[in-house]
């Protein structure tokens, strides 16, 4: 498949799971859309946001699947 722009994900583990890093006020939806495109780029199926900018790291932590 040829793209005709760059796509540069945060950590991809095991090559299993993608992990987007964001420290921002609000996560937004393009937030987790922009997840989604990573995972059916990598074909992966379980992927985490992780907010930084937050009280209590579990209220940053947003689990994003892709329904193959």
């Amino acid at each position: 498949m040829q793209l005709d722009c760059v796509y540069r994900l945060d950590l991809q583990v095991e090559n299993k799971v993608i992990v987007e890093i964001k420290s921002v006020d609000i996560l937004k939806p393009i937030h987790s859309v922009q997840l989604l495109t990573y995972l059916k780029l990598a074909n992966c199926k379980l992927g985490l946001l992780i907010n930084f900018n937050v009280l209590h790291l579990k209220e940053g932590i947003k689990r994003v699947a892709n329904n193959l």
